[in-house]
């Protein structure tokens, strides 16, 4: 199957299923997060609170682990919900926001890692190659290493050496499960622009592997794919950050397949 129609199926099961998302997520992006799922046609669930994660994790078709504004206490929610996660076979996101800026969300993250088998790993060029011990600094959520000087090479041994997917937002999306590279070149600089984008692709991630069964490799690049198909819609109707995110999450919700068709650009590397 192209990745055009592979999209289109995914998006239609999402659309159709609803699938329960678990975000343990930062403060900053829970409304947003939430929106972007409904308007996808998922259904969002934020929940951290140790009394209920377990339970919580368990009834959902997949679970995003957002480390935005971590804290001891999430952390051991995250890894209590990313076990349980494990054990029922649901799919497990990593967004590693700020990873490299400070000590404690690094080594959180390594945390992460070693302790749940994560699915995908979704960051930008600083965040995730922070985590490969290169020394890259951070400014918080703001990458200070572009992916166009990021080494494809160096992205698909990590994806081998964690055993997951890593997928990499910049200009260009980087996305692979350590053999297959995909790349993506939809999407808009104004998604920079506003609060929460990047957490939602996140989210999306999470709603199209839900849905994917086993390949969540091309899950994962038709989500890239049709977010940033959905900003290059936005940004025709509003080109200004407030304006612009009204009209995303109306894109979200209306785009299907024949804007699929003509403005999905996928490429196997």
């Amino acid at each position: 199957m192209n990745m055009k129609a592979q999209t289109v199926a995914l998006l239609a099961r999402v659309r159709k299923s609803a699938p329960l998302v678990h975000n343990i997520t930062n403060y900053v992006v829970m409304n947003s997060s939430a929106n972007i799922l409904l308007a996808l046609g998922a259904s969002p669930v934020m929940a951290h609170s140790l009394a209920e994660i377990e339970e919580m994790t368990g009834i959902a078709s997949a679970l995003v682990v957002n480390i935005g504004t971590i804290e001891e206490i999430w952390l051991e929610a995250m890894l209590l919900a990313g076990r349980t996660a494990n054990k029922k076979g649901i799919p497990v996101i990593l967004d590693p926001v700020g990873s490299g800026a400070t000590a404690f969300r690094t080594e959180s993250v390594r945390r992460i890692l070693d302790e749940c088998r994560v699915s995908v790993l979704r960051g930008n060029a600083s965040e995730v190659f922070s985590l490969a011990g290169s020394g890259v600094k951070t400014r918080g959520v703001d990458s200070s290493l572009s992916l166009a000087d990021a080494h494809v090479d160096a992205a698909r041994g990590m994806a081998g050496d964690l055993g997951c997917i890593v997928a990499i937002s910049g200009p260009d999306d980087c996305i692979t499960d350590g053999s297959r590279v995909f790349s993506v070149k939809n999407g808009h600089p104004l998604m920079t622009r506003v609060t929460g984008i990047g957490c939602g692709l996140s989210a999306t991630v999470a709603a199209f592997c839900a849905v994917a069964g086993k390949d969540l490799l091309e899950a994962t690049v038709s989500a890239f794919g049709f977010y940033g198909m959905c900003g290059d819609m936005a940004v025709k109707i509003a080109d200004k950050p407030g304006s612009f995110e009204v009209a995303f999450i109306d894109c979200l919700y209306s785009a299907g397949e024949g804007e699929i068709a003509g403005m999905l650009d996928i490429s196997a590397q």
